[in-house]
């Protein structure tokens, strides 16, 4: 009983601190006022750091499906911090959490096809990874009702001036290419989970 226990408490450790480790690799949230900028930042940190911490969870549980449930755990803290803006009076609309979950049930696909083989779980699913979020939060963001009326009328306080919305400016972020998120996200999550695989084995 209390080996299960001490196991089922380690799988929940790693699965928060990979959480952090994924919060802390740049935007992990997408705010209504700056999303369309930081879309690509967005797309290479968080398909990079996905692929990262959900191998190294995978590695250690062994099990197909821990990547959906690490991407479930990122999932519920960005509607945490959802609530918390929106307690604090901005729209709903303010705050565009990001989709994680359909690109790690494809990691975790890779990694149950292709028989719990690491390496090509990094390959294959951090290419699909890779390929497949920014394609899916460039979706999310187009179902934001009014970008730009959010962005001029609800600021954030903590936002420095020079990364207020500006009119003239903004049109041109709405040419922000999901191709170069996606490719740029693709190319380096598989290196960058590989290193991790790696040093997991050390």
């Amino acid at each position: 009983w209390l080996r299960r226990t001490t196991h089922y408490l380690f799988i929940v450790v790693v699965a928060v601190n990979s959480t952090l480790l994924t919060i802390n690799a740049g935007d992990y949230i997408f705010y209504t006022d700056w999303a369309w900028t930081s879309f690509v930042v967005f797309s290479i940190s968080q398909s990079t750091m996905l692929v990262v911490g959900a191998i190294y969870y995978m590695l250690f549980t062994g099990v197909p499906g821990t990547a959906t449930y690490y991407a479930t755990i990122m999932t519920i803290y960005t509607w945490v911090a959802k609530g918390a803006w929106f307690a604090l009076g901005y729209p709903y609309d303010f705050i565009v959490v990001p989709v994680w979950i359909p690109s790690a049930m494809l990691l975790d696909l890779s990694y149950w096809a292709t028989r719990r083989n690491k390496h090509a779980a990094i390959l294959i699913g951090g290419t699909l990874v890779g390929m497949s979020l920014p394609v899916f939060n460039m979706i999310n963001l187009l179902l934001v009702k009014d970008p730009l009326e959010m962005a001029f009328k609800y600021p954030r306080p903590t936002l420095p001036p020079y990364m207020t919305p500006i009119e003239p400016q903004v049109g041109k972020f709405y040419n922000s290419p999901v191709a170069l998120g996606a490719g740029a996200g693709a190319v380096l999550s598989v290196p960058i989970a590989a290193l991790g695989a790696k040093l997991n084995t050390w």
